[in-house]
C-alpha cells in the first residue's frame, strides 16, 4: 500500500480515537501545529487543529512545527506496528525536530 494511503487511513483511525476519547479531546482542543514528514523519496505535511488532523498533502509546507525525518519502509512499518517509535528513533531510522512537547504527542498518532 502506497505511503499516502497508509497515512490518510492512520489520520482516520486517529480522528475516529479522539472523538470517542474526552480527555484527548481536552488536551489537543486548543493546539493548532503544521507537520512536515519527509521520507526522502517524497514528502507530505499535515495540520492538527480543532483536536482532528487534517490538510493531508503532497509536499512541505513553509515553517512547520514538527519535521518528521524517515522513510518509506519505516514509516510502513511504525504504522503497521512491526516497529516501535522509541526502536525507530533509537535506531536512527526516524528523526524528529520540534518542542519536547510536540515529540511526546506524536506518540498518540502511533
Amino acid at each position: 500500500m502506497p505511503v499516502k494511503d497508509l497515512l490518510e487511513e492512520t489520520i482516520a483511525k486517529f480522528n475516529a480515537k479522539v472523538e470517542k476519547d474526552e480527555n484527548l479531546q481536552k488536551e489537543l482542543e486548543c493546539i493548532k501545529k503544521r507537520a512536515n514528514l519527509d521520507l526522502g523519496t517524497e514528502s507530505y505535511s499535515f495540520e492538527l487543529s480543532c483536536g482532528k488532523i487534517h490538510s493531508l498533502q503532497e509536499g512541505m509546507v513553509a515553517e512547520p512545527d514538527i519535521t518528521i525525518t524517515s522513510d518509506p519502509k519505516t514509516v510502513e512499518d511504525l504504522i503497521n506496528g512491526k516497529m516501535k517509535p522509541m526502536k525507530a528513533w533509537a535506531l536512527k531510522k526516524i528523526k524528529i525536530k520540534g518542542s519536547l512537547e510536540d515529540v511526546m504527542r506524536l506518540r498518540k498518532f502511533f
